[in-house]
């Protein structure tokens, strides 16, 4: 059996959708994972040491690392957000006890993974394999084209096609399927790392051609940059940053790379290393205030990633449906509880969301249209749900014109439809 496939590589999360006849709703797969059936596959790789392992390391991804991490969270290796470095120049391998592992043979090892937990619906040739891209990646100063070469790499000898499509394009055809008149529409994706735009000509159903894009634009800020304003405010005062260290008979500012790497989720796991390691207990000893890098040890040795990954996630989840929060988080020495509230959040992101704004003007200029020409706004990923993003698009389009839904899964599904097209490859990015 040939399958047409649609695939959402997320930086959080997952999907893949199996195309039907032309015209018919695609079929999400559904993962039943240790906490539950869903087909959401968060984008997340764990590994630990086992004999007989391939390279004598066992590994998993998807719910079912996070359950390993879970079990024994010191012996392992979790990875999440790891699709935020495929165009950073400066991440070339990531050291996991005694091996070394290329973005493209963490995505390999992911998908083989994903493939395996899908109950079979896998098990048949990929004919078409519709992979989503962002407009822009996310990290400073990416690269698209290595970021292109790793994706090769990654899905190379997978599917008898492959076609990469911009997300939100994909989202577009998604929410295209249940308009029955043309429209102009703008879809906004939020994900975990890139916050992106298509506008889109959409014709009277039954054209040749649905879909028609205008204009494009991204920025790699979404809700891992939100995530980092949570820990720069709540946690990283508590482990150094802005303390000083001596260096002969110089007190100096402890240099911000270490921060900036703590609170990169991609990043946090791979600090554990004994050169790592080593260059922080130096710094503890020469730090004015040693308990601080001490705290910061602490988290990385006892490989606290995640649930500080999941306190973060709590707090910003909750702020979206209620005025303030509490933030808790104990472990590695450190232990924190605040409240936090909705007002103080949307502060702390304010130069996020201007960013983001001046990338939703860009994309509006790119298809040559102003915000009145605009018919329907369809705001897509989890991202999408946070109240200040939302605002951002009432204060600029009527509410009426405002849809959402299926925040998870609609570019999967939308990538999926392309994939039925006569030649996808029209709507390649």
């Amino acid at each position: 059996m040939s399958l047409i496939l649609g695939l959402d590589f997320g930086t959080t999360n997952s999907v893949a959708a199996i195309a039907g006849a032309p015209g018919a709703a695609p079929a999400l797969i559904s993962f039943a994972g240790p906490a539950g059936t869903s087909p959401l596959f968060r984008s997340a790789l764990c590994f630990w040491q086992e004999a007989g392992a391939p390279d004598g390391l066992a590994r998993e991804a998807g719910p079912w690392a996070i359950s390993e991490y879970l079990g024994f969270p010191e012996d392992s290796r979790f990875l999440q957000s790891f699709k935020s470095v495929a165009a950073s120049a400066s991440f070339e391998q990531a050291s996991l006890f005694t091996r070394r592992y290329r973005f493209e043979d963490l995505g390999r090892i992911f998908l083989s993974r994903l493939a395996a937990h899908a109950g079979g619906a896998l098990d048949g040739r990929i004919a078409r394999l519709i992979v989503g891209r962002p407009i822009d990646y996310a990290g400073q100063r990416p690269d698209p084209a290595l970021a292109r070469a790793r994706y090769d790499a990654m899905f190379a000898g997978l599917a008898d096609e492959i076609v990469y499509v911009y997300e939100p394009l994909g989202a577009a055809f998604d929410y295209a399927a249940g308009l029955d008149r043309a429209a102009t529409v703008l879809v906004a994706d939020f994900g975990g790392g890139t916050s992106d735009f298509s506008v889109v000509r959409v014709a009277e159903p039954g054209a040749a051609r649905r879909c028609r894009p205008l204009g494009h634009a991204g920025i790699g800020i979404a809700g891992d940059r939100f995530d980092y304003r949570l820990l720069d405010r709540l946690v990283l005062p508590l482990l150094g940053k802005g303390g000083q260290y001596r260096s002969f008979d110089k007190l100096l500012e402890i240099p911000r790379s270490w921060f900036s790497d703590f609170a990169d989720w991609s990043r946090l796991a791979l600090m554990r290393t004994p050169r790592t390691l080593a260059e922080l207990e130096r710094l503890r000893r020469a730090a004015l205030d040693p308990e601080a890098i001490g705290r910061m040890i602490g988290v990385i040795e006892h490989e606290l990633g995640y649930p500080l990954y999941e306190a973060v996630g709590q707090t910003k989840r909750a702020l979206s449906t209620a005025e303030r929060a509490p933030f808790r988080f104990e472990g590695g020495g450190l232990r924190i509880e605040a409240e936090v509230t909705r007002d103080a959040f949307e502060r702390w992101i304010a130069e996020d969301i201007a960013a983001i704004e001046a990338t939703l003007d860009r994309a509006l200029a790119a298809a040559g249209v102003t915000a009145d020409a605009i018919d329907r706004v369809f705001l897509t990923g989890g991202t999408s749900l946070i109240p200040r993003v939302r605002r951002l698009f009432t204060q600029r389009f009527s509410a009426d014109r405002i849809a959402g839904g299926d925040e998870f899964t609609s570019i999967a599904q939308g990538l999926a439809r392309i994939g039925t097209e006569a030649d996808p490859g029209a709507w390649a990015s």
